[in-house]
C-alpha cells in the first residue's frame, strides 16, 4: 500500500482509491466536489483527468478499469452523478470496477434544509443517492466517524463483485479530520471447505463427461486471470470457444481454441463442439444474450452446463458458496485429463481484396483492419457496425479486445478508449467506430490531445445509423439519418493540431491512410467512406431475426 498520513476525510479516500492502483482519476468540476478535485490534485500519486462532460468521463472511467482493473470518477451532486449514471450502469453490467465518488452539499445546509442550486427546491437532499447506488454493487454516504470502516467496506465488496462503487460525502465532512479506527484492508479470500467441495464436483463431473468445452465469460479479463484460465484449459485439454463479447480473451493461435461461437453464425465445427458437448464449463459467467447468440440461433442444454462465478460454484443443483473464482481456477491447473488433448487446425482470414481505385465495401474493409492489427495493440469496437465486422476474424497474439456488448450504449467507445489509453499507455488504443455512435461524445477527442492519449481512431461514415437500419423492416425512417459532419477535420478544431487525418473513399487511398496512421507519433483518425446499406455479415444475419429479437408484431 502506498497510503499516506491523511488528516482529513477525503484525502483519505482519495489515497485508499490510489492504492487500489488507481493512478487517474476522470470527472468534471463542480462546486460541492470541489474538495475531491482538490484532494485529488494534491496527492502524488493519483492525476486528475478533466472531460468535456460527466458521461464521457464514466465511459473513460469504464475503459480505465477494463485495462487497470479500478478507476475512479468524480462528479458533482444531482446534475453531475445523474449524468454520469448511464456510464457507470455499464460498468455495472459488464463487471468493471469504477470508484464513483460524489461530493453533497454540505451536511450543516442539509440540517437546515436550505434552497440550494442543484436541488428540487424542496430541502430534501438524499433522494438522488438511492437513484445513483442502483448504478453500484454498495454504496457508503461518508462522515468522519464513519469514514475508515465504510471505505474498507465498499473496497472489498466492489472488489469482491468487480462492478461500480459509490461514495458520497458532504462537502463539509470532507474536510472535516477523520476519526481513527483500527481497520484493516478485508482480503476476499474462498472458504477453504466450500472450495474443496466445489473443486471435487468440478473435477468429477469433468472426469466422467466423455466431451467438453469450455466458455471463458468476459470477467476473466476484468480480473485479469486470462493466464490462470489459460491453465485451467490446458490442464484440462479441452477445446475453449469464446463468444464476440470475449474476443482474443486468450490467443486464438492457441491449438485448443474452437473459434467464436455465435450461434447459426458460427462454423459447423464450432458450433459442433460447443452445441453437442456433454460439459460446458463456463468460466466466469458467459453471457448469452441477444447479440453474443445472433438473435438467440443457439441450441445449449443450461443443464450441461457448470458454471464458475467470481464468487460460487454450480454443478447441477449444487451450489457452493464462498468459492473465488481465482482459487478454482488455480485447482483446475493441477487436474489431470487421461483424454487426449484438443487440437485446431488454425483457419486464416479471408484474403485482402479490390483494386486501389475500388470504392470500399464492408467485404474489402474488415480484412484490412485484422491485418493492420499489430500485436500488443488494445482494439474498442463501439456497439454497431464493428462489433459485428471485426469479431470473426482472427487477430494476432496479444491483442486485447474491448466491446461493450450487453450493456450497448452507443458512444461508450469513444469515451472508453480514452481511458484504455491512459490505464494502458505501452499499448496502441485503435478505436473502430460508426459515425452515429461517435456523434455522441466525439468532443473527447479535444481531451485525448490534452492529456497525450494518441488512439487511432477509425470511423465509418455511411450516412446515418447503420445498426439501427439493420435492426428493422424500414431502415429509410428519417431518425435514422444524421447530420453530415466533416469527422476528418474535428481532431484539428478540438486542438489535436499535430494529429494525422485523412478522409478515404477507395481502397488505395485507405491502405496509404492505414500506414500513415500507424507510422503517426501523436494520434490518427481516419474518417472511412463506406455504402448506405452495406453491412458486414453478422449485421445483415440479425436484419433476418427481428422476430426473434422483439417478438412478433401485433
Amino acid at each position: 500500500m502506498r497510503t499516506m498520513k491523511a488528516a482529513i476525510v477525503i484525502d483519505y479516500i482519495v489515497q485508499r482509491i490510489a492504492d487500489e492502483g488507481v493512478e487517474h482519476c476522470f470527472g468534471v468540476p463542480g462546486d460541492y466536489a470541489f474538495p475531491v478535485c482538490d484532494a485529488v490534485d494534491r496527492n502524488p500519486n493519483i492525476k486528475w483527468i478533466g472531460c468535456s462532460n460527466e458521461l464521457n468521463a464514466s465511459y473513460a472511467a469504464d475503459g480505465y478499469a477494463r485495462a487497470r482493473g479500478a478507476a475512479m470518477l468524480s462528479t458533482t451532486y444531482a446534475v453531475g452523478e445523474l449524468s454520469a449514471i448511464n456510464g457507470v450502469m455499464g460498468a455495472k453490467a459488464e463487471r468493471s470496477l469504477v470508484y464513483h465518488v460524489v461530493g453533497m452539499p454540505s451536511y450543516q445546509n442539509q440540517r437546515l434544509r436550505k434552497t440550494m442550486h442543484h436541488t428540487l427546491g424542496d430541502g430534501v437532499f438524499d433522494k438522488f443517492i438511492n437513484i445513483s447506488a442502483q448504478a453500484a454493487c454498495c454504496h457508503a454516504v461518508i462522515n468522519p466517524d464513519n469514514c475508515v470502516i465504510e471505505i474498507e467496506r465498499v473496497i472489498a465488496e466492489a472488489r469482491r463483485n468487480n462492478q461500480p462503487a459509490y461514495i458520497v460525502v458532504p462537502s463539509d465532512y470532507a474536510l472535516a479530520p477523520i476519526t481513527p479506527a483500527d481497520v484493516r484492508p478485508v482480503p476476499v479470500k474462498s472458504n477453504e471447505t466450500s472450495l474443496q467441495k466445489a473443486v471435487a464436483a468440478i473435477t468429477e463431473r469433468l472426469k466422467s463427461s466423455k466431451s467438453v468445452v469450455a466458455l471463458p465469460a468476459f470477467t476473466i479479463s476484468r480480473l485479469g486471470l486470462q493466464k490462470e484460465a489459460r491453465a485451467a484449459i490446458e490442464a484440462i485439454g479441452c477445446p475453449f470457444a469464446t463468444t464476440s463479447m470475449e474476443k482474443s480473451i486468450i490467443d486464438e493461435s492457441h491449438p485448443q481454441f474452437a473459434g467464436m461461437y455465435s450461434g447459426a453464425l458460427s462454423t459447423e465445427e464450432t458450433r459442433k463442439i460447443v452445441e453437442g458437448a456433454e460439459l460446458v464449463l463456463d468460466i466466469g459467467g458467459v453471457s448469452l444474450n441477444d447479440e453474443t447468440t445472433m438473435g438467440f440461433s443457439t441450441h445449449l442444454d443450461p443443464a450441461r452446463f457448470i458454471s464458475i462465478g467470481l464468487n460460487d460454484v454450480r454443478v447441477g443443483d449444487q451450489l457452493f458458496g464462498n468459492v473465488r473464482i481465482a482459487d478454482v481456477l488455480a485447482a483446475l491447473a493441477k487436474f489431470e485429463s487421461g483424454a487426449p488433448r484438443y487440437k485446431r487446425t488454425p483457419e486464416g482470414n479471408p484474403s485482402i481484396n479490390g483494386k486501389p481505385s475500388d470504392k470500399i465495401t464492408m467485404d474489402a474493409l474488415y480484412p484490412r483492419y485484422a491485418k493492420f492489427i499489430r500485436s500488443g495493440d488494445n482494439v474498442v469496437l463501439e456497439s454497431g457496425s464493428s462489433s459485428f465486422g471485426v469479431p470473426p476474424l482472427t487477430l494476432p497474439d496479444d491483442v486485447q479486445v474491448h466491446i461493450q456488448m450487453l450493456w450497448g450504449s452507443i458512444g461508450w467507445a469513444t469515451g472508453a478508449s480514452f481511458g484504455i489509453a491512459l490505464a494502458d499507455p505501452k499499448r496502441k488504443t485503435i478505436l473502430i467506430t460508426g459515425e452515429g455512435s461517435h456523434q455522441l461524445t466525439a468532443n473527447e477527442i479535444g481531451n485525448m490531445g490534452r492529456y497525450g492519449a494518441n488512439p487511432i481512431i477509425l470511423c465509418l461514415n455511411n450516412d446515418g445509423y447503420m445498426v439501427e437500419r439493420a435492426l428493422e423492416p424500414n431502415p429509410d425512417w428519417s431518425y435514422n439519418d444524421l447530420a453530415k459532419w466533416r469527422y476528418a477535420d474535428v481532431p484539428h478544431a478540438l486542438g489535436c493540431t499535430d494529429w494525422f487525418t485523412a478522409r478515404v473513399e477507395t481502397l488505395g487511398e485507405l491502405d496509404a491512410a492505414l500506414k500513415a496512421a500507424r507510422e503517426s507519433k501523436s494520434g490518427a483518425y481516419i474518417e472511412v467512406i463506406g455504402g448506405r446499406m452495406d453491412m458486414p455479415k453478422g449485421l445483415a444475419f440479425a436484419h433476418t431475426r427481428l422476430k426473434e429479437l422483439y417478438g412478433e408484431t401485433p
